[in-house]
């Protein structure tokens, strides 16, 4: 077609400049050359349309049941208990391991139970535990599966600098994946300066710069190795009190948690955290009415101010700062509206139906359910066990 085009205009250049060879005009003759049509054909942009990375998932989310669904959101604490009925009865998304669950095994026998967990299970099981290191240490507290439980944090650092720290991570992350174990409740991101205070030896620092680089540091490393991380316990427990055994309110401005308390929580948002666990404090600056698990305040907080779309959990609904109110809906319910994501938990058997049920009844929409089970379920891609 172009050489077509090309060929005809040089004809047609030819013809008009014998034509007008015989008044000669050269100037009218040179004017008609130029005004002949472009030789060049115009090009048609190739359009590819975006692939869609989460096709996969929304198409496994869209063939589930609703009880399959409602049971994925459920993250039930084993504390030495037969999983089987809870798996095979509720389709729960993960199980939480505890001291009881590692205590005098060997890590064969870990590693069975675990297995036979994930072979009941239809969709792949968080399995995770608290390796926090120091005051928390569930499974290397175990001399069958470590010949020295994990130090703290703070005193990791003190042995070894940053360096230490990177090496932790990575060392925990291959220990707690060699016993089947693919989520660690961990790094803990509260930032204490009081030493009468709940989390003072959990904490990193009392500084907000070093704990945020210690998040990083651990969610980096974590990552590398295809173990799961949870920040917590958002907005940061400060100073106060333990909500295990009572309720506790902080009463810091706004303006301080921003400034101080959210940065470890972004740092480890920005290095790819899978999950943030949301405590059970009354933060009078958010929500002075609720407890933060259950204060859709705070989770607008986390997911409109940190820009956070992984998934959100509650902690243990069986702490008595939340088992001990008195409201009208069960708190699995109660937890799941605020916007909770992973719902912690040893009651399955009155949460899991009770939420169903909001489900069913439209209390809760279908849209809402499938936007927390996609988001557990890209988690579960990511750690490559789905």
């Amino acid at each position: 077609m172009k050489t077509k085009k090309i060929i005809t205009s040089v004809l047609a250049a030819a013809m008009l400049a014998t034509v007008f060879a015989g008044c000669g005009n050269s100037t009218e003759s040179s004017d008609a050359q130029s005004q002949t049509e472009p030789s060049t054909a115009p090009t048609v942009a190739e359009t590819t349309a975006p692939t869609d990375p989460y096709a996969d998932i929304d198409d496994m989310v869209s063939k589930m049941t609703v009880e399959e669904k409602v049971g994925q959101l459920f993250y039930v604490n084993c504390r030495g208990n037969d999983m089987t009925d809870a798996i095979n009865n509720y389709h729960i998304g993960g199980v939480l391991l505890f001291g009881v669950d590692f205590d005098g095994k060997t890590k064969d026998e870990v590693n069975v139970t675990v297995k036979a967990m994930q072979s009941a299970s239809t969709i792949p099981l968080i399995i995770g535990t608290d390796e926090e290191g120091g005051t928390v240490v569930r499974a290397s507290d175990n001399t069958n599966l470590r010949d020295t439980p994990y130090l703290s944090p703070s005193n990791t650092f003190a042995n070894g600098g940053w360096s230490a720290i990177e090496d932790d991570a990575y060392d925990k992350a291959e220990f707690l994946l060699s016993l089947g174990v693919n989520v660690n409740m961990a790094p803990v991101c509260d930032i204490t300066s009081d030493p009468d205070a709940f989390m003072y030896y959990r904490s990193f620092s009392s500084d907000a710069d070093s704990t945020s680089r210690f998040v990083d540091t651990v969610v980096k490393a974590s990552k590398e190795k295809h173990l799961g991380t949870v920040l917590k316990h958002f907005p940061g427990y400060g100073n106060n009190g333990d909500t295990h055994y009572s309720s506790a309110t902080d009463g810091r401005v706004y303006s301080e948690l921003q400034n101080n308390d959210f940065l470890p929580f972004q740092a480890g948002i920005d290095a790819g955290a899978d999950s943030i666990l949301v405590s059970h404090l009354i933060v009078n600056s958010i929500d002075s009415e609720n407890p933060a698990s259950l204060s859709e305040s705070v989770h607008e907080v986390i997911r409109d101010t940190l820009k956070f779309d992984g998934v959100v959990m509650t902690d243990d609904l069986d702490m008595f700062a939340v088992d001990a109110l008195d409201i009208y809906e069960t708190l699995s319910v109660a937890a799941f509206k605020a916007g909770n994501d992973f719902l912690c938990c040893g009651d399955i058997d009155s949460e899991y139906p009770a939420l169903l049920a909001a489900v069913q009844n439209g209390e809760i929409t279908t849209a809402r359910l499938d936007e927390s089970v996609k988001r557990i379920l890209i988690w579960k891609r990511n750690l490559a066990i789905l």
